[in-house]
């Protein structure tokens, strides 16, 4: 068996009938040793859609979460009552009390009610291996100063605020036949950053495919210039852009790259 990606949820779908688009991602991942589901979308959509892209949510193995938004685990419930009792996978700050402009953006849900229908945390800040070639990257060094975050969100600690870093901010890595894979929550530490953390942990000179949501669309001209150098000189065969790209940077990349880009929407499939 090959491995197989497909996008459960994210702002657009593929024209099939019966899926459901909405602001947010969730990737299901098929691998030889079981199935992982790598974040939930706000809620709407994860049920629906896997039941009409025939994705059985009840056999994942485990959940992993890029970092502790609304539109990254808001389907934690509607998944934890397919599964029952399961590992997920994250961040300690995955529950950190979070804004952007006054407006709560945070796990829409508390801990111990995620607990309660079966959620096993397991959070770390390190590089974690949840299977034989399937690594979410714990925390990203940030390098690069062309990407500098988004200095509109904030995080509320010990009842202070302050500019929220987002070092929850997690990548999953998937080695596949063709390569490795790179799959993006928000990319929020910076897809440089990402990409160059990935490889000096796998020993890899390069990927396969980028899948996922790239915040390139917050992106100025110089952040946007050099992450195409970056995808070029690491020699990425396949980017399909999700979620936070936005569509203006979407064309932008599409005219860049060519037959190398694709739309990562709603039944968006990737093998490798």
């Amino acid at each position: 068996m090959t491995t197989r990606l497909t996008i459960l949820c994210e702002n657009s779908v593929r024209p099939q009938a019966g899926l459901i688009g909405e602001h947010g991602f969730a990737c299901h991942v098929e691998r030889p040793e079981g199935n992982y589901l790598f974040d939930t979308g706000q809620g709407f959509g994860i049920r629906q859609n896997a039941v009409t892209l025939k994705k059985d949510l009840s056999a994942i193995k485990a959940i992993l979460l890029s970092h502790g938004h609304y539109d990254h685990t808001g389907g934690l419930p509607a998944v934890l009552q397919q599964t029952g009792p399961i590992d997920i996978y994250g961040h300690p700050d995955l529950f950190l009390e979070r804004y952007r402009e006054e407006r709560f953006i945070g796990i829409p849900h508390r801990r111990e009610h995620l607990e309660s229908l079966g959620a096993r945390f397991v959070l770390s800040r390190q590089m974690t291996e949840v299977a034989q070639g399937l690594w979410l990257t714990g925390e990203i060094p940030r390098h690069t100063e062309f990407e500098q975050g988004d200095p509109l969100m904030t995080a509320v600690c010990g009842g202070a605020a302050s500019r929220d870093e987002l070092l929850d901010d997690l990548s999953l890595a998937v080695d596949s036949e063709k390569g490795l894979i790179l799959v993006l929550g928000c990319a929020h530490a910076g897809l440089v950053n990402i990409m160059e953390y990935v490889l000096e942990q796998t020993g890899r000179d390069g990927f396969y495919a980028i899948l996922g949501g790239t915040h390139l669309g917050f992106a100025d001209g110089d952040q946007f210039e050099q992450t195409l150098k970056a995808l070029d000189n690491y020699r990425v065969e396949k980017v399909g852009v999700s979620h936070c790209t936005g569509l203006p940077k979407a064309a932008q990349l599409q005219a860049a790259l060519g037959e190398r880009f694709f739309f990562g929407s709603v039944g968006s499939v990737l093998e490798g």
